[in-house]
């Protein structure tokens, strides 16, 4: 399909278009397709840049702003780029009171880095989320796909230096 590429994105390599360009011609004419089309070209590129959005939005025949809409109303879609590794910290009520604030506080200190942001080195992003359903684990943190129960904050950075 060679779709033509209005923006270049520098995040986006040739052989990347090459992948995107196959999800949009799989899902072109497949109504409802948008949010498939959406997760598999973030899971190439790691996030959907403006660009992107246009690209899909023209390989669809959408609107742009339909495929905005969706991308930048389900929080599974990431419109800025995120770290390799995303810490999610869990501020539900178990975890709050059993302290996991000072955690926070020692990320941001530690990696400038605040809620919803991601390290200048793309290292990690971090989340603030109501709960991770392990309160029995309070207070508790997830990096990538692993769970951290029962962190003290005096161990969170410990905890963070085994993700390089």
């Amino acid at each position: 399909m060679n779709l033509e590429r209005y923006h270049c994105h520098e995040d986006i390599t040739e052989i990347m278009w090459e992948k995107i360009d196959i999800i949009i011609e799989t899902y072109k004419n497949t109504p409802g397709a948008v949010i498939t089309v959406l997760r598999e070209c973030q899971n190439i590129v790691g996030y959907l840049p403006c660009e992107l959005i246009d690209h899909i939005a023209a390989g669809m025949n959408l609107p742009g702003s339909e495929i905005f809409g969706v991308a930048s109303f389900y929080s599974l879609f990431s419109l800025t780029p995120k770290g390799r590794h995303t810490i999610k910290v869990c501020t539900g009520t178990a975890c709050y009171v059993k302290g996991i604030r000072e955690s926070v506080s020692r990320i941001e200190n530690e990696y400038n880095l605040k809620e919803g942001q991601t390290t200048d080195d793309q290292r990690f992003s971090l989340e603030c989320v109501r709960c991770l359903g392990a309160c029995g684990l309070a207070p508790v943190m997830v990096v990538g796909d692993d769970t951290h129960g029962d962190i003290a904050a005096e161990n969170v950075i410990k905890i963070l230096d085994d993700y390089k």
